[in-house]
């Protein structure tokens, strides 16, 4: 089977623009959590993963163009600058002129949500002036593919143009297809990742009116996010995009390109259950993993660490962690790192699976695991048997690691990330 390997990484996260410092945030403890303004007043939420504004500011000011600003939605934004780090760390384009054309390098990036706000302005702007009120470029500016689109014009990339939408597990399957495209020939590199930008009232009231968002910790906001904790009452909504530049082994070899971790395996499934809830005993996540080892020909004995999903749901962190246990059975599961990234910058939708893909990836190459932040108290330590890396980071040798991405209407996606 062709290899494929990670040689690019490019970050706009609640911890910072940029993956040094949000990584180094991340294992320092820190947490991107904040209290949001005074929009989100009325919500029983009003707290949030908020892409730090000056760093935002002084990004798109350096990588995109005035006009670039105005007419390109904040999404597809977020992409484009993350995209533009994960190209610069990669050298992949190094050579090309702004006019070059890549028919063998394609772009693989998806949205959960998209543009929430153009979406509730272009309503009330209807509503206010009528068929005057909506812009020309209302249609772009919401189209859940334009991430991709603007990433692909800016590099000149005419290989696969691709885009998923699966909700919170967009970031991974976004990966795991473009690392097939690369299997079956379609490219030689692929620009893959996720983005979001939904921190609006509507789309944070709604999850609140589903009871699905933390409403206990509005006055300490750092403290909201509780994988795994026996007091967690719902996810925490954030914003940002992580990309990864993808490349053929060989090809990526033969240029001196930094490598950083290989694309093993990806697995994928359904619940076929519920629209929100997982089955109780995680089948489909157990077997997602399952079919990451089965592509990879790795055994589960052989997995270091697992960055989970875990949202801090009450149903959603026992599911998962049901088919983890299932995954290891017959391992002594303290042994087995699991922690979830999400403690310190919330859940990303569909900007999730790519950001917590890049965290692990930085896991396998410096050895430093991401804690899962406020995990004082484990709900049932007879059942979550696992070293969830509470609080604080640990350190040790990863060789294999997991990343779980699952999305309302019962998606799985889990992506195996190795050393090279």
């Amino acid at each position: 089977m062709t290899r494929v390997v990670v040689t690019g990484l490019g970050l706009v996260s609640p911890l910072g623009v940029g993956v040094k410092q949000a990584w180094n945030r991340l294992i320092a403890g820190k947490s991107g959590i904040v209290a949001l303004d005074e929009r989100f007043d009325a919500l029983s939420c009003r707290v949030g993963g908020v892409v730090p504004q000056d760093e935002w500011s002084e990004a798109s000011s350096a990588n995109l163009a005035a006009g670039e600003i105005k007419r390109v939605p904040l999404f597809a934004q977020y992409a484009m600058v993350a995209a533009q780090e994960a190209v610069n760390d990669s050298k992949l384009l190094a050579d090309a002129g702004e006019s070059a054309k890549h028919t063998d390098i394609g772009c693989s990036i998806g949205t959960g949500i998209a543009n929430m706000a153009e979406l509730a302005d272009t309503v009330t702007a209807f509503n206010n002036k009528g068929p005057r009120g909506i812009s020309p470029l209302f249609v772009p500016r919401i189209i859940a593919n334009m991430g991709a689109g603007h990433v692909s014009m800016r590099f000149g990339l005419q290989g696969p143009n691709h885009s998923v939408s699966t909700a919170c597990a967009t970031g991974a399957h976004s990966i795991g297809d473009a690392a097939n495209f690369i299997r079956l020939g379609y490219a030689k590199a692929m620009i893959a990742g996720s983005t979001e930008a939904c921190m609006h009232p509507i789309a944070l009231g709604g999850f609140a009116r589903a009871k699905s968002v933390a409403t206990k910790w509005n006055d300490s906001p750092s403290e909201a996010s509780r994988p795994f904790d026996k007091d967690r009452g719902g996810f925490v909504m954030g914003e940002g995009s992580a990309v990864l530049v993808l490349e053929e082994y060989e090809h990526a070899v033969a240029r001196g390109a930094p490598i950083y971790a290989e694309v093993c395996g990806y697995g994928l499934s359904g619940d076929a259950h519920h629209i929100t809830a997982p089955p109780d005993d995680g089948n489909g996540a157990y077997r997602a993993m399952k079919q990451a080892l089965k592509q990879a020909n790795v055994s589960a004995v052989k997995i270091d660490y697992v960055n989970a999903h875990a949202t801090s749901t009450p149903l959603g962190d026992a599911a998962e962690n049901a088919a983890l246990t299932q995954l290891f059975e017959g391992r002594n599961l303290s042994d087995i790192a699991v922690s979830s990234t999400k403690g310190a910058i919330g859940h990303l939708l569909g900007g999730a699976g790519s950001v917590e893909a890049l965290f692990t990836i930085k896991a396998l190459e410096t050895g430093d695991l991401p804690p899962t932040l406020n995990l004082n108290e484990l709900s049932d330590p007879d059942v979550f048997k696992f070293n969830f890396v509470p609080k604080e980071t640990q350190h040790r040798d990863v060789r294999y690691a997991l990343n779980n991405s699952f999305g309302f209407g019962g998606t799985n996606s889990s992506l195996l990330f190795g050393k090279v």
